[in-house]
């Protein structure tokens, strides 16, 4: 079918690097390019025996325009799928556009030096990727990403309008750490220590950091305590999904978790303000990111499992309606596997798919889109087939 070229080789770009070496009738060939080229040329050694995919690997800043288009020319993919830092977004994206280059990521952008991310800036690349007649497909991960098919999925299938999504992200996997990030620490802890926030009415609400608390019992997983974050897929429903009141994102966390950050953060360790120490200027949180274990080595360790979904309130046929779609995923499986924990597998999978959906033609519209504006049904059908199963619950507990 063609080409992919695959920019960053952490956690969830080795899993979905995995899953396309799975899917060589899609994926004839592919390019993992990173900053670290051995790490990029150890995977194709582990992988290139087990699959009639092609792997090629080059060494590349994603930070650099001019260096990404020249390897985009060289490789001549049909699409680009950015696993690389969520900072780096937009100049994979300019140089996508200056090569005609499908795009794919699985994270909106974010300035270095706020923690804010929103989608205005991808956003403002609309006109430009519809005159260039190439799609971007924005947030293909799982939240966002799988969360926005499933609200889709909803629409499409199950509702007339929809009133109240509150999309559940539950993790209830143990590394046996104190203290560890389940994926980039220095995104992980940025997105925590944040004011939280949800749309009500068309408006954002603010709230304090783990100001709002529920309890909630997860199949799967058992009681949990979770807490309101602000979440990126939560702008773009609230514009695409018809007749939204509200909209909230939840995420677990355990109290020792909690405990440890609090203490970091009263220290000064998890500030993105950078401070000299002995005549060098250093981050706190990027030194932190350094002492910290690195996520890629917590899939031996981690045993149980997650469960990450939706519930939505809505009408149908002029009746009150509620649903539950949710997907339950096994650390120990996915380590079994594809060699990572649920935290990459969960981002990895729907990552590939969205790229496959691009690829085959599935989806294809010129432009800037989220995701839950394409078809669901073709994504549906592939989370069933390549690993994660969803399934519906259509009187679930709902969140007060």
């Amino acid at each position: 079918m063609g080409k992919c070229m695959i920019i960053g080789c952490g956690g969830v770009a080795s899993v979905a690097i995995h899953k396309c070496c799975q899917n060589s009738e899609v994926f004839e060939g592919i390019m993992i390019a990173s900053r670290t080229k051995s790490k990029c040329d150890a995977l194709k050694e582990k992988l290139q025996p087990t699959t009639k995919t092609v792997i090629e690997t080059a060494q590349v800043n994603a930070d650099n325009v001019d260096e990404l288009i020249a390897l985009i020319e060289a490789y001549k993919p049909d699409v680009v799928l950015n696993l690389a830092l969520p900072y780096q977004d937009l100049t994979i994206m300019d140089a996508c556009l200056a090569t005609k280059t499908h795009y794919v990521d699985t994270a909106n952008y974010e300035p270095l030096d706020t923690a804010k991310f929103e989608y205005k800036w991808q956003w403002a690349y609309r006109e430009r990727f519809e005159k260039a007649g190439i799609t971007a497909l924005l947030g293909s991960g799982f939240d966002p990403g799988v969360t926005g098919v499933f609200s889709a999925y909803a629409m499409k299938h199950e509702f007339d309008e929809i009133n109240y999504i509150d999309i559940l992200d539950c993790n209830g996997g143990d590394h046996g750490y104190p203290f560890a990030t389940n994926f980039n620490p220095e995104i992980n802890i940025r997105e925590v220590s944040a004011k939280g926030s949800y749309i009500e009415d068309g408006k954002w609400i603010e709230t304090e950091p783990m100001e709002i608390k529920r309890v909630y019992n997860f199949k799967g997983v058992g009681e949990k305590d979770m807490y309101l974050l602000h979440h990126e897929e939560l702008e773009s429903l609230a514009l695409n999904i018809k007749g939204i009141k509200r909209i909230r994102f939840f995420m677990t966390f355990g109290q020792s978790y909690l405990t440890h950050l609090k203490c970091l953060e009263n220290v000064g360790m998890t500030s993105i303000e950078p401070i000299m120490y002995e005549g060098k200027e250093i981050v706190p949180l990027q030194f932190l990111k350094a002492v910290l274990p690195d996520p890629a080595s917590l899939g031996p360790r981690t045993v149980g499992k997650t469960n990450i979904g939706c519930i939505f309130r809505g009408k149908k046929d002029g009746k009150d309606k509620n649903y539950y779609l949710y997907n339950i995923c096994d650390h120990q499986e996915c380590y079994k596997e594809v060699g990572s924990q649920a935290i990459s597998y969960t981002t990895g999978v729907p990552a590939m798919i969205g790229a496959m959906m691009i690829m085959t033609g599935k989806w294809n519209k010129a432009g800037v889109y989220n995701i839950e504006e394409f078809d669901p049904d073709p994504f549906m059908e592939a989370l069933n087939k390549w690993g994660l199963p969803w399934e519906e619950d259509y009187n679930p507990v709902l969140v007060d």
